[in-house]
This record gives structure tokens, sequence and C-alpha cells, in this order.
């Protein structure tokens, strides 16, 4: 049996929501920082990864040329929500499902000359009765960032950043604004010694496109497995990329040279 590792968020579910296990294939779902850990002891055999764990262990692993989690400028779901402005930020916590997250949000606050002191939490805004700012992801940050909400915004040029006295940074976002690129968050990977089976491969990709091309109905599946309107999700999902394309690549060799991490720049041909 090929096990594939799976976050159960919802903006990785346009690519396994038509995914049907069988045949050989079986799911073996986690939260990114146990899927990082399970891919390289062994216990999965094809994975999505955080890039940046990718990254560091490029030399025991290998991604499939044309698939990411990414997105160009606000993902809405890799947040900061603190009440004191950005650069006064001492104390944060932070979630402890994602490892590029973390790395990204030291990234971007070492680069404005803050040093801040980190705690792993679990838990939700009520942390920032004791911290200056916690860092939520997926489907914690979604749920958590329309909980602020009173209205759904008509436009994307609406949603706010501020709501109650919460500001919320848009992480994907403040790295656009540096950096004009797309943010990589996850790839898949298989270790370098097990190439990925190009069936597989191919099943995944058909996978992806029914997906993608029927975004409507994914959407309503993730909207009502987290209680949140059908058109807040949808448009949650179209803002993301999934295919590894050159922009994409760019953006995750940039974030390699950020963090000081080689960029292999070496795919599976596949």
């Amino acid at each position: 049996m090929y096990i594939l590792g799976v976050p159960r968020y919802a903006n990785t579910a346009p690519l396994y929501h038509f995914l049907e296990e069988g045949d050989g294939l079986a799911f073996r779902y986690g939260v990114p920082t146990e899927l990082n850990r399970w891919l390289l002891e062994g216990s999965v055999d094809l994975s999505l990864v955080s890039s940046y764990f990718y990254l560091q262990n490029a030399d025991q692993l290998r991604p499939l040329p044309d698939f990411s989690v990414a997105d160009l400028g606000p993902v809405y779901s890799v947040n900061l929500f603190h009440r004191k402005p950005w650069s006064e930020l001492k104390r944060i916590a932070l979630t402890t499902e994602s490892a590029t997250s973390v790395r990204l949000l030291q990234y971007l606050l070492e680069a404005d000359g803050l040093e801040a002191h980190y705690t792993p939490e679990q838990g939700g805004l009520e942390l920032l009765e004791r911290y200056d700012g916690v860092l939520l992801i997926g489907d914690r940050a979604i749920t958590t960032y329309f909980g602020l909400l009173s209205i759904i915004p008509e436009s994307v040029h609406q949603v706010p950043t501020q709501v109650e006295g919460i500001r919320i940074t848009d992480l994907s976002m403040r790295w656009f604004e540096q950096t004009r690129l797309p943010f990589v968050f996850a790839v898949w990977a298989t270790r370098k010694n097990a190439p990925p089976p190009p069936e597989i491969v191919r099943r995944l990709r058909a996978a992806r496109s029914l997906g993608l091309g029927n975004l409507a109905a994914v959407a309503g599946t993730e909207a009502q497995r987290l209680n949140v309107p059908e058109r807040l999700m949808q448009h949650y999902l179209w803002n993301f990329r999934y295919h590894l394309e050159a922009p994409d690549r760019l953006g995750l060799q940039a974030f390699a040279q950020a963090v000081e991490l080689p960029y292999p720049d070496d795919y599976w041909d596949v």
C-alpha cells in the first residue's frame, strides 16, 4: 500500500477532494509538523511537507515538479494577531502545527531589525492576554479571522487588517511587499531513495484538475466543515497557486536565501 501524507486543511482540499483511496493508495492525515516527521522516518511515502522543512532536508527529500501550496499576496490563513504595533512586538505565541510559517514570521521581524521571544503554545486569541501576538495558521486562522468580521466584505480591497483593536498581519502579504514574489508554503515530496510511482502522480494530477475545475463543490464541503460562509471559502481557495510554476520556484529560492539554506532546484522528472 502506498501511503500519502495529507494535512486536513481547507487550502489543500482542492488537491485531494476528488482523490480516492484504494487501488494501492491510502491516506494518513496529520498537521504539517507530523507529516514532515512521518515522511523523513518513512511511515508515509509521499506527503505535502512544509517548504522550510523541505529546504532543511533537501539532501534527503525531492519534490514533485508541479505541485505546490503557494500564493501571491495575502493568503488569509497565516496570520499574526496582535494588539501592539508590529514594531513593538516582544512576546509571541507560536502555532505548533507549522515550521514554515514560524520561520517566515521570524525572518520578517528580523528583517525589520526586531527581536522577539517566541513560545510554542496551543490556543487562540485568548493568548493575547499573555502575549503581544499569536501566530495562527490554516483552518484555525480562517475561523478566527471570520469570527472577528461582522460582515463579509464585497471586495478584497475592503478586507480589514484591524478589528476591535486586534491587528491582523498576513505574513504572505508582508512577504510579497518585500519581494514581489509568491510564497510557497508546501510541496509534495518523497524521500530521495523512493521515487514517486508515475501512476500515483497521474492520479494526483487528475484529482487536482477535478478539484480546481469544481472549486465550488470543494468550497461548499470545506465551508460546511468549518462553519463559515461558502462565499468566503470560495474566495479563500481561488487565491492559491497549486502548480509550482516559475514565479513560485523563484519565491521558494528567495525564501531559501532569506533563511540561509541551499536551494537545490532539484525536482523529480515525472
